[in-house]
């Protein structure tokens, strides 16, 4: 059972509606009228109770004026919208690090549509397959231009605009490539990594292939309709320019890293059965709009993107692969002229990492605005609930 709308702590204003508010109204009936996997009823749950009163909490008092305020805990749900700016920012700061000083390529692989049905049915194995074709794709072409290895970051999409399906990998690229021996950095140019025609050539081989393999081998059911029509259709790599230095990288890399399906400030309206939502017209020159769909069709696009328990959207290769990073990317600093060392990033609080993110101070009163918040007491769980799944 999804819970109702949380109590408003003192002084809080109603805030526009959110994801939690469609699956608190229109969740029970959804799941009456569908089936669910247990991954999207956790996440369900998660969403509805994520900084609610059912999760606990502590109660914070000003030590100037007595304000009051309950702060309740998070889901932790690496799909809830609350929570990914926090996580985002942790995990930015242990990539800051490890950022080389040279031009960074923004790469995009994008399955066909056709096989979206396969995908959704099967998404652990077939979403697996699809990082295999790209990072087997790119080393082979660093290989064959370079002639040594070359180094990316990998995050998997699965949604467009609208929240439709669209499964698709962004690649981060450093320009260039460290040689056989480890002796050399070899320099990519400026503006121009790899023949996109190619690349999609070779993308669409191998992960065709793979593919045909794991039927085969009856890890999944017989696709060969699927695997003939793609093989028809010209399969879309996106290449864009580098970025000029590590920090636009970084900046850029946020943005994408630990985006969901959905972001709170895209909902615009909940009420008599339906969602309104903004949303970025790609086709009209990238205008934004807003769209009304019917609330169960909403919770049902927003469950697509739903991913497997466990399984990593984020994941590195070539010399920043967790298995080589840690000598590989010292040697690069080195050939690079930087200290081979990395770099201390002083580690921050999550509240100080939240004051950057947002610019608010939660440790100030929002009351008599002078004095300082401390923590005066715990507040126990309404309901033990699930915390979700925070890979």
């Amino acid at each position: 059972m999804l819970p109702a709308s949380p109590r408003l702590a003192a002084g809080e204003k109603r805030a526009r509606p959110e994801l939690a508010d469609v699956f608190r109204q229109y969740g029970e009936s959804y799941q009456r009228t569908h089936r669910l996997s247990a991954s999207q009823q956790k996440v369900m749950r998660a969403v509805s109770v994520c900084r609610t009163q059912e999760l606990g909490g502590h109660l914070d008092r000003c030590d100037s004026c007595g304000f009051e305020r309950p702060a309740y805990n998070s889901c932790r749900n690496r799909h809830c919208p609350k929570c990914q700016s926090l996580a985002k920012a942790k995990w930015l700061q242990k990539q800051t690090a490890e950022l080389l000083p040279v031009g960074y390529f923004h790469l995009v692989f994008t399955l066909p549509h056709v096989l979206n049905g396969l995908i959704l049915a099967h998404k652990k194995i077939v979403l697996a397959l699809l990082f295999k074709a790209v990072s087997e794709t790119l080393l082979e072409f660093g290989q064959r231009r370079f002639g040594g290895q070359i180094g990316f970051i990998t995050v998997l999409h699965t949604w467009d605009q609208t929240l439709k399906d669209h499964f698709h990998l962004h690649c981060l690229v450093p320009s260039g490539a460290l040689s056989p021996d480890h002796s050399r950095w070899i320099s990519a140019r400026k503006n121009f990594l790899f023949p996109v025609k190619a690349l999609s050539q070779v993308f669409r081989g191998k992960f065709l292939a793979l593919l045909q393999h794991a039927c085969a081998k009856g890890k999944l059911p017989p696709a060969n309709n699927e695997i003939k029509a793609s093989r028809r259709k010209n399969w879309v790599v996106y290449a864009k320019k580098p970025f000029g230095s590590p920090q636009t990288v970084l900046d850029y890399l946020g943005r994408y890293t630990h985006r969901v399906a959905l972001s709170n400030d895209r909902i615009v309206k909940v009420e008599n059965g339906a969602v309104t939502l903004s949303y970025r017209d790609r086709k009209d020159g990238d205008r934004r709009k807003t769209m009304t769909v019917e609330a169960h069709e909403f919770i049902r696009r927003f469950l697509l993107h739903v991913l497997p328990d466990g399984f990593m959207r984020i994941r590195h290769f070539g010399f920043l692969a967790n298995r080589a990073k840690e000598h590989a990317v010292p040697q690069c600093r080195k050939l690079l002229g930087l200290n081979p060392a990395l770099p201390e990033i002083p580690k921050r609080s999550a509240q100080d990492l939240l004051r950057e993110l947002t610019g608010i101070d939660l440790s100030r009163c929002p009351s008599c605005k002078h004095g300082t918040m401390l923590v005066v007491a715990e507040l126990p769980l309404w309901s033990r609930s699930p915390r979700g799944d925070s890979s």
